[in-house]
């Protein structure tokens, strides 16, 4: 693909479709964090996923088919896009709201931009570019607040581990996007169900060793039933939605899900779990949208046209 594609009806759609799902999984997940450990939660959302697409992928007449090398960069990316992130913002929602986890996972194109300056020849950083990355991360501090960093204020400590682990997350994520090249070869389900199967088995050891999710209690239907929505729903056909937009509109208009992502969560947090955000959650989303603007650079090529029409 070259150049910047078209979004038709379908595609936005989709797109805001696919948000709104995303969106939903920052709930799901405060609701499980409660009752159910963060790697244990991982492992049921990759394994619920891996089953459902699995069970696509075969009665489709299809299979996996992956080489060694193939099934090597299936563990990679399952691990930066599924089993890594997961666990790091189920951990983080422990001590974190829906809304605010969700706010700082939409930092992952904003440290994919860094990303993808280091690692590839192709994509190196530009004036806007560079300019997004700056507020950014300038939404990342006004975020996390100067109180954080007081030792002596109750719970600083843990808070700030947990939105390290939110941001941990997205740095997986520009991690996973950039590696998940390496399987263009194959379809998009095939992407999603090696994802998800390697994911899986990555973390069913260390489920056993650490989590040991046997020896808890049972949890509650509304636990059981969020991790049923997030792993068939915010998993096995939010990641189809998300590679057929990306195949028809391409990476640059995939960016868009992102700005959408947090809106969608806070509206669900706020009727589902009636949270409420600190003004500065809200300074700092508008500052990590401004950055997602300028990274996607659309509205100045738009604002240069304009000039270049009227002069």
């Amino acid at each position: 693909m070259t150049g910047e594609l078209r979004m038709g009806r379908s595609e936005w759609l989709l797109l805001f479709g696919l948000a709104a799902i995303w969106g939903s999984s920052f709930p799901f997940y405060k609701i499980m964090v409660a009752q159910i450990p963060p790697m244990t939660i991982a492992l049921g959302r990759t394994a619920i996923a891996a089953l459902a697409l699995n069970l696509v992928l075969r009665a489709r007449g299809e299979r996996i088919a992956a080489t060694r090398w193939d099934a090597f960069w299936f563990l990679i990316c399952g691990i930066l896009n599924n089993a890594l992130p997961f666990s790091l913002i189920a951990f983080g929602e422990i001590r974190l709201s829906a809304g605010l986890a969700s706010i700082l996972n939409a930092t992952t194109p904003i440290f994919g931009i860094l990303v993808a300056h280091m690692l590839t020849h192709n994509e190196r950083l530009t004036g806007p570019r560079l300019a997004g990355v700056l507020l950014g991360f300038g939404g990342v501090a006004v975020l996390l607040g100067p109180g954080l960093f007081d030792s002596g204020a109750a719970g600083s400590g843990g808070r700030l581990l947990a939105e390290a682990a939110c941001l941990s997350s997205a740095v997986a994520y520009a991690f996973g996007g950039v590696f998940s090249r390496r399987l263009s070869g194959h379809s998009a389900l095939r992407i999603a169900t090696g994802q998800a199967t390697a994911a899986a088995l990555v973390m069913i050891p260390l489920v056993v060793v650490f989590d040991r999710p046997w020896t808890m209690p049972m949890p509650g239907p509304a636990a059981l039933l969020s991790l049923a929505a997030i792993g068939l729903a915010c998993t096995a056909l939010a990641y189809v939605m998300y590679f057929r937009i990306m195949r028809v509109a391409g990476a640059t208009n995939m960016l868009l899900v992102t700005l959408l992502v947090p809106v969608s969560a806070l509206i669900l947090a706020a009727l589902l779990l009636g949270e409420t955000l600190r003004p500065n959650a809200f300074a700092g989303m508008a500052l990590i949208a401004l950055g997602l603007v300028a990274i996607d650079g659309r509205v100045f090529r738009r604002v240069r046209m304009l000039n270049t029409t009227r002069s």
